[in-house]
């Protein structure tokens, strides 16, 4: 017999840390998005539905407008739900404690969270992740590289341009910095490298460059271990590095050295189709997760909150 009793919403203030923590990094579908440290870098302000004694865990990334508090899903945060993966009826209970308390949410589950769907009110739209096992030897890896990819590892292998493992955060940031679109926030740019810079102090993340035959950073990518993942967390290349091809480049050369290890690289897709076909290019697989919104705002609501994003 299901006890709904046993499911809380939690504050964040009265979340203890030490058991969320420990639930997600023993749930089999762990993320890193879902630790608090992260969470607190990404989300900031975030509640939590608690089953039990933390046998399962949802955050809850919140923001208020116009008076009104709804979930979202943060930037550098791709995949939340639930951890670990919990039997349908319990599910169920979290999607209806959801819809109950929010009258909008628009967040992404974790790919082994499928919603169900009887959820009422609920729109459940996949997206798409890419994932590259890298468990075979380099040569295997190798083979599964589409032509273009090999085209352009060929050009950018005549560019005389430079591989170089764990550069500064400073000069990743400068990059980055420099290369930003034109309505990118400053609060996302302070997010990335406070996330970053604590990769780093846990020793969970590293930056990999590129550098040109001029000597100037073109390429580079913050890489951040999670378990058996590696996710390719973020990525900077100026215009120079694009036209070396240096991103295709950086990627080869970092397969080349973490090929045989037990290990998934996980690209984080993207539902653009350039990026999409980028990642393809090496020989990733999609992985799909799920996105799930419902709006039960007034009409007028509905409409401002299209057009406040």
């Amino acid at each position: 017999m299901l006890n709904r009793e046993e499911l809380k919403y939690l504050k964040q203030h009265e979340i203890d840390y030490p058991k969320w923590d420990r639930c997600i990094e023993e749930a089999p579908n762990s993320r890193v998005y879902a630790v608090s440290w992260y969470l607190d870098r990404t989300a900031i302000e975030w509640d939590a539905l608690v089953w039990g004694n933390y046998e399962f865990v949802m955050p809850l990334p919140r923001r208020r407008k116009l008076g009104i508090s709804y979930l979202y899903q943060p930037l550098y945060c791709q995949q939340l739900g639930i951890f670990p993966n919990p039997p349908t009826k319990i599910a169920i209970e979290f999607y209806k404690a959801i819809t109950h308390k929010f009258s909008y949410f628009d967040i992404q589950n974790n790919a082994e969270n499928i919603p169900p769907k009887s959820l009422k009110g609920v729109h459940i739209l996949p997206r798409k992740n890419f994932l590259l096992h890298l468990e075979t030897d380099y040569e295997a890896i190798l083979s599964g590289y589409s032509k273009n990819t090999h085209r352009n590892i060929a050009k950018a292998n005549n560019n005389r341009l430079g591989f170089v493992e764990n550069i500064r955060l400073e000069d990743y940031l400068q990059l980055k910095q420099k290369n930003l679109p034109a309505q990118f926030p400053k609060s996302g740019f302070q997010k990335l490298k406070s996330i970053i810079a604590y990769s780093q102090y846990k020793g969970l993340g590293e930056i990999e460059g590129v550098y040109s035959p001029g000597n100037n950073l073109c390429a580079a990518v913050f890489f951040l271990r999670w378990k058996d993942r590696l996710l390719y967390l973020n990525a900077a290349s100026s215009e120079e590095g694009k036209e070396l091809r240096a991103m295709f480049f950086l990627i080869d050369h970092f397969l080349g050295t973490t090929a045989g290890k037990n290990l998934t690289l996980d690209f984080e897709g993207s539902m653009l189709p350039g990026v999409a076909r980028f990642f393809e290019g090496f020989g990733a697989t999609p992985e799909t997760y799920y996105q799930i919104r419902g709006n039960r705002l007034p009409a007028p609501l509905k409409w401002l909150k299209r057009n406040s994003e």
